[in-house]
């Protein structure tokens, strides 16, 4: 966790929060079948409406609406490269980006029609 901080940190880069609303629905999951995802090895497989129903065709995605939002850039350039090391200064930083796209996405979520 909290990865491209220290990237950003390294690279004196700001970090600039992306907020997405929408992409979740691309796939509608409806279950999620854990001892065939446990067998094939993965983090877990979904039920849809449509896979694994229709074969390769049930994973076409399903049109849906997208709002995309950046927050305010986070400036990291005031702080030297060895900053990525310090383990208060990554959550601190990690939790700034994480509360800023939480907020966010609240924000989207009340102003969403459909």
């Amino acid at each position: 966790r909290g990865g491209f901080v220290s990237t950003a940190l390294r690279a004196g880069t700001p970090i600039v929060p992306c907020s997405i609303v929408g992409a979740e629905e691309i796939y509608p999951m409806i279950g999620n079948a854990k001892t065939l995802a446990r067998l094939l090895g993965f983090p877990y497989f979904p039920i849809t409406p449509t896979f694994p129903w229709l074969g390769p065709l049930g994973a076409l995605p399903l049109p849906t609406k997208w709002t995309i939002q950046f927050g305010e850039p986070i400036p990291t350039d005031g702080y030297p490269p060895e900053a990525a090391e310090d383990p208060m200064l990554m959550f601190n930083l990690t939790d700034q980006v994480r509360e800023q796209i939480q907020h966010t996405l609240y924000k989207l979520l009340v102003q969403r029609r459909s």
